[in-house]
């Protein structure tokens, strides 16, 4: 039995919309203004979406709770996943006494923390971005700052929104390579595209971060750091985004960042040291213990082997090898039952339903066999690694239930056809689309968690919106992906993976307040520059 999806199962799309849209209020309204945790709002918004799925739009029954456990069954294997193994390693860190080393290193570098959020929130996580992806870079530099001694709410918020500037690139290039595959477009212009895009934000978004965490005054102390960081990762960025190709601008535009911000605070310091109002003085570098080199290369380890290993599993050659092993399970029941229809789609297509249990290459597995290499190096045993591990996985019990919650209502809300419904009603808004193309990008990444996910649900609507309206279409997909990333930040799945990287589980109410605001402004800001480019500098696109 087939089932095909329908755009306007109230016949008007304002209704529509206004139906499919439900879930999101739900949401919405559970953690922004209820401030309910996560797992609570998950699971009411998945059951919300289900319910409209099958009164609404009529999807059968089976498929539409078959499409939502699909979705939870991806939430726990690859997602979470990443999470507790990412977490673990930390925790290893902490427990065996290496963290301590960590720390003091990094303040031998600075001990102000405006500057540490920029070395480790920015720098280092768009890093991890780049590498691995899918929520790996929140869950380690998330809990790299709380163990600093941040505050763990600006911990989470401030990795979040740091993880605005590297998205679109990540995990090697896949969200842009993606967007190509979709659209049939050529996928290095997409990449030089959003490479003319996101490096404003790039540039911006360091002293974002210390306006939010510090006030102004206190930013302008910092400024020249804020620019050698934000300035050197935007100019990689650009270049290799339109000169190399999506695979590596954020591998190269964080090492420049790193490199750079190192390099000029051995020879410059702000003229106070920032710390959170009511937190205790540093203790200055002179009283500071000594440590080796050997045994700051040993502290340094797990995330030292973490790199190495997210770097080596993201190798294409390296990758196809893991695959082999892949057990690749076509869901019953779902596979091929929906089929897309136009615009989504240029003609009517089955939908594939393949639940891929990559045990071997998932970034999951790279993290977990770079935390038993490092528990041989830090000196820790099996019995200590397998307490450290079951502690961890205990703390987690909440995420394990948000995270599939929130990747069951993604599912539900694509099979059914009900973010196609929303996206068709954004995309109705004639030459104002160039400035909700964004926006279209941001509510596919707010969906799925994802800005791959978002690029392979809206990239197709993109391009032929475009063709409609009379503006490029390599334009607007690119914006799929640069409106996209400012979405990552209120993304339930993000939210979630942030407070259990924090210790904020059951507070996920309050960092999505934490960050919303700074996800609509920051989207705005890349609908304004779409448009511009759309109808007045016409001459940026490639």
């Amino acid at each position: 039995m087939t089932w095909t999806q329908q755009y306007y199962p109230l016949g008007s799309l304002a209704l529509s919309a206004l139906m499919a849209a439900i879930p999101i209020i739900v949401i919405f309204y559970l953690l922004a203004i209820r401030r309910a945790p996560g797992q609570v709002a998950g699971i009411t918004a998945m059951i919300s979406a289900v319910l409209v799925a099958i009164l609404v739009y009529k999807m059968p029954v089976s498929t539409a709770l078959t499409a939502t456990g699909m979705g939870a069954l991806y939430g726990i294997f690859p997602i979470f996943w990443i999470v507790v193994t990412a977490i673990f390693i930390y925790n290893m860190t902490v427990e065996s006494g290496q963290f301590d080393i960590i720390r003091n290193s990094i303040a031998t570098i600075t001990d102000d923390r405006r500057l540490q959020a920029l070395l480790i929130a920015f720098a280092f996580g768009a890093f991890l971005e780049g590498a691995a992806g899918f929520g790996t870079p929140v869950a380690i530099s998330a809990g790299m700052l709380v163990g600093l001694g941040f505050n763990p709410l600006y911990a989470a918020g401030l990795c979040l929104i740091a993880n605005t500037a590297p998205v679109a690139f990540g995990g090697i290039g896949i969200p842009i390579i993606t967007a190509g595959a979709v659209t049939g477009l050529d996928t290095m212009k997409i990449s030089a595209m959003v490479g003319r895009q996101l490096p404003f934000l790039s540039v911006i978004i360091p002293l974002w971060l210390i306006v939010l965490m510090s006030g102004w005054k206190a930013t302008m102390e910092v400024l020249p750091a804020c620019l050698v960081a934000g300035v050197s990762f935007a100019v990689v960025q650009w270049f290799s985004s339109n000169y190399i190709g999506p695979e590596l601008p954020d591998i190269l535009s964080s090492l420049a960042a790193i490199v750079t911000l190192t390099i000029f605070l051995k020879s410059w310091k702000p003229a106070t040291i920032w710390r959170f109002p009511g937190e205790k003085a540093a203790v200055s570098s002179a009283n500071m213990p000594k440590y080796t080199s050997g045994q700051i290369i040993k502290a340094w380890s797990p995330f030292i082997i973490l790199t190495v290993m997210v770097i080596l599993w993201g190798l294409k050659p390296v990758k196809a090898l893991l695959d082999i092993p892949t057990i690749s399970i076509y869901v019953p029941g779902l596979n091929k039952v929906v089929t897309q229809i136009a615009p989504i789609v240029k003609k009517p297509t089955a939908m594939a339903a393949v639940y891929k249990f990559n045990w071997l290459s998932a970034a999951g597995t790279a993290l977990f066999i770079a935390s038993i290499i490092s528990a041989f190096v830090l000196g820790i045993g099996a019995s200590q690694f397998f307490k450290i591990f079951v502690n961890t996985f205990k703390t987690l019990k909440k995420p394990l239930i948000t995270i599939p919650a929130v990747l069951g209502l993604a599912y539900i809300m694509n099979y059914s056809g009900m973010s196609s419904t929303l996206g068709l009603f954004l995309a109705g808004t004639g030459s104002l689309f160039p400035f909700f193309s964004s926006f279209l990008g941001w509510l596919g990444v707010f969906l799925t968690g994802s800005d791959t996910s978002a690029n392979a649900l809206f990239g197709n609507l993109q391009s032929i919106t475009a063709q409609q309206v009379g503006v490029d279409p390599i334009l607007t997909v690119a914006a799929n992906s640069s409106g996209g990333v400012t979405g990552k930040m209120i993304s339930p799945q993000s939210i979630a993976v942030a407070t259990a990287a924090t210790g904020l589980v059951g507070k996920e109410g309050e960092l999505f307040s934490f960050t919303v605001k700074h996800s609509l402004i920051l989207a705005v800001i890349v609908g304004i520059m779409t448009y511009i480019q759309a109808y007045y500098l016409v001459w940026m696109i490639p």
